[in-house]
């Protein structure tokens, strides 16, 4: 069995799956590639080192901070691009970038909430760069075709004619996709180029990692946590609960296009 296989194996014997991309310590690839073979290494060395039963008298293994799901967090969406109604009762905001194939994974599921929730849901996108050798390019893509209102158009297409054409995520691409799009090319390059796009992500993925993200996909129900590309009925029983509470909170006179603001952004966690 190669190694790889034997690390999958390892995850599920000890009970964990694969549903989001997790942001490297180091972007350095060599250092990504050095990490990633010692996980497995101990993975590998866990799965042989546990007794049948359980890990009876050892220590649980210490996990990275996460924010808790019954929580709310403050996220920012001021000038992020979204679908839906801009006073929806909710507010999904999604973490992700264009490298990982789970934030492609999770594509249906997050359209279908929209269908299902019609007029009560809108989703909000953030860029959260995992993989920054292939994933900024096409975050600045989608930037500046938010520039000329044409984002949700450029993000479809970065997915079906980028990343599912080979991975092909490069600048000569995201040009011809724009130019397939009918965007104006010269304003297209220089937002593309800008220093503004630049910001926006780098802003998004500060603003995320503040609340505690650390992989694509992630997201934010009004607020509260869910991480990797779930069933669409874990995403479901969410959006149901904050529907009960958006709509007590309107009965007592909060007015729904303040709700975010004052419920999510005001009331919520500024941080892990």
């Amino acid at each position: 069995m190669s190694k790889f296989a034997f690390a999958l194996a390892a995850l599920a014997a000890l009970g964990l799956t694969l549903t989001g991309c997790q942001k490297a310590p180091n972007d350095g690839a060599v250092e990504e590639l050095k990490k990633m073979n010692a996980k497995l290494d101990e993975l590998i060395a866990a799965t042989k080192a546990r007794p049948a039963g359980g890990p009876a008298g050892r220590a649980p293994a210490q996990r990275p901070n996460r924010p808790d799901p019954s929580a709310v967090y403050s996220v920012p969406i001021a000038g992020a691009p979204y679908v839906g109604p801009e006073d929806a009762k909710i507010t999904v905001v999604k973490a992700f970038e264009f490298a990982c194939p789970f934030c492609d994974r999770v594509r249906p599921t997050i359209d279908q909430l929209l269908e299902d929730y019609k007029g009560d849901v809108k989703v909000v996108y953030k860029h959260y760069i995992v993989h920054p050798q292939t994933a900024t390019i096409p975050a600045y893509a989608a930037c500046a075709a938010q520039q000329q209102g044409k984002y949700k158009d450029m993000y479809n297409q970065i997915w079906e004619k980028g990343f599912k054409a080979g991975r092909n995520l490069s600048k000569e691409n995201m040009e011809k996709i724009a130019g397939e799009l009918g965007l104006n090319m010269n304003k297209f390059k220089a937002d593309m180029d800008s220093d503004n796009c630049k910001k926006q992500v780098q802003q998004d993925q500060a603003q995320l990692a503040k609340v505690g993200t650390r992989g694509t996909p992630a997201f934010y129900i009004n607020g509260r946590f869910i991480s990797g590309a779930q069933p669409v009925a874990r995403f479901k029983a969410i959006i149901d609960e904050e529907l009960k509470k958006v709509d007590a909170e309107v009965k007592k006179g909060t007015k729904l296009n303040s709700y975010y603001a004052e419920k999510v952004l005001k009331a919520g966690k500024k941080s892990l």
